[in-house]
């Protein structure tokens, strides 16, 4: 692995993700799951966009903007996010005039990360299944789920979904029991977003029961004000540092044991 003063050189604003991970070894791991997910992440924008699909091709390249915060990849979440707010807008000639841009700092921030890594080292995600209360952590991004992992892995069951289909799957599977005791909810998700979880999960009175925070990206009005027409515990805006997502997952736990 190289010096950290590598990624420097490389216009990555590494000070800034260092105050969100904390440190860099937890920087370094969580670095490794960025690498080994964002081809799958490009395969899915090319495929929506070849396909001119521009609702699910604001999804991924929304993820793909959170996860580039957090490295400090600012050029390409710069790029993710202007491409995420014209697609929003259905403006297709838009993304397709500027697609190859995105796609040429997609390749160098992986020869960045490729060659700052070096491939010398790997990390297991597995865990062992406890019999112990349960944090669900519903979100696309792989970096996301991961980075969450390592902070509450100690303490609480992990469950993970990477869509909508798989959170309402878990929620579903524990409506009888008391074990899931915080949600972790991304509103913008492939296949079923956060805002049909809700609504699920209002219609079938489980927000007490499961209480949920949103952690999402989308900063608008618009989302914001609609999320709180929710019985929700708290919204946490990406990218969050590891004191944010703590006391978050504290209140909520908290809100639990108070209903």
């Amino acid at each position: 692995m190289k010096d950290i003063n590598f990624l420097k050189e490389h216009n990555v604003d590494i000070n800034k993700s260092l105050e969100l991970f904390g440190d860099l070894e937890t920087y370094n791991e969580t670095l490794y799951e960025f690498k080994n997910g964002i081809d799958g992440k490009l395969q899915q924008i090319a495929k929506f966009y070849q396909e001119q699909d521009m609702p699910n091709y604001a999804i991924y390249v929304h993820s793909l903007k959170s996860d580039c915060k957090y490295f400090g990849f600012l050029k390409l979440a710069e790029l993710s996010y202007e491409h995420e707010m014209k697609s929003k807008a259905n403006d297709y000639n838009y993304v397709k005039e500027n697609y190859q841009a995105l796609i040429e700092e997609a390749n160098n921030v992986k020869e960045i990360v490729n060659e700052y890594l070096e491939d010398t080292t790997t990390f297991s995600n597995d865990t062992e299944s406890l019999d112990e209360d349960i944090i669900l952590v519903a979100d696309d991004s792989e970096v996301i789920r991961i980075f969450v992992k390592k902070i509450f892995d100690a303490d609480y069951e992990l469950a993970f979904a990477k869509d909508g289909e798989e959170t309402l799957n878990i929620i579903k599977e524990h409506e009888n029991d008391n074990r899931l005791k915080a949600i972790l909810l991304d509103l913008n998700m492939p296949k079923v977003n956060g805002f049909a979880v809700l609504d699920y999960m209002k219609e079938h009175n489980l927000l007490d029961k499961m209480p949920v925070t949103i952690v999402t990206g989308d900063s608008s009005s618009e989302a914001i004000n609609k999320a709180f027409t929710y019985d929700i515990v708290d919204m946490l805006n990406k990218p969050f540092s590891e004191s944010k997502i703590r006391d978050v997952v504290e209140k909520t736990i908290n809100s639990n044991k108070a209903s």
